[in-house]
């Protein structure tokens, strides 16, 4: 007779956290302004005003929009925060900066609505491997918060992971 398979991982006591789990569905945009400037460059506020004057916002329905300008130009902090007002009522989040930087937005705001005590005094193991744009920044906050709680970390997947950290 074949010995029954037992999986020793399923009852261990052992929490697997996949940050894609908790990928928010949603298109990610680019909205480079460099077409909005002077010759690419200059920022001249007149018009600029009425290039956002006369956008069609809705177009960013429930999108993640990265704010960008992919020229060399100077743009003023107050550019930015003029177009985040304009889109805050669309989309679903607003950063400057690339995709990566919007990722790491994104996932900033999942780990602080996570629920660290499902994890106190656990060893918890981080699974690697995303199929999804998990950005490298979500592990290393996810670890920040699961180090003062967590009896130990490990990174990748239960028959193959890395340790990190061991509570003494």
């Amino acid at each position: 007779m074949a010995e029954e398979i037992v999986n020793r991982v399923a009852l261990s006591k052992l929490m697997v956290v996949d940050l894609e789990d908790y990928y928010p569905e949603g298109e990610r945009f680019v909205f480079d302004i460099k077409d909005w400037l002077y010759e690419g460059l200059v920022l001249r506020e007149k018009e600029f005003r009425q290039y956002v004057k006369d956008y069609n916002w809705s177009a960013h329905q429930d999108q993640f929009v990265a704010l960008t300008c992919s020229s060399d130009a100077i743009i003023p902090a107050w550019a930015f925060m003029l177009l985040t007002i304009e889109l805050q009522s669309y989309t679903k989040k607003v950063c400057v900066g690339d995709l990566e930087t919007l990722e790491t937005s994104i996932y900033q705001d999942v780990i602080n609505a996570l629920d660290p005590e499902p994890y106190r005094d656990k060893p918890v193991i981080i699974k690697g491997c995303a199929n999804k744009p998990v950005p490298t920044n979500a592990y290393i906050m996810l670890s920040n918060m699961l180090k003062p709680i967590a009896k130990s970390i490990m990174y990748g997947e239960a028959c193959s992971s890395v340790p990190l950290f061991k509570r003494k």
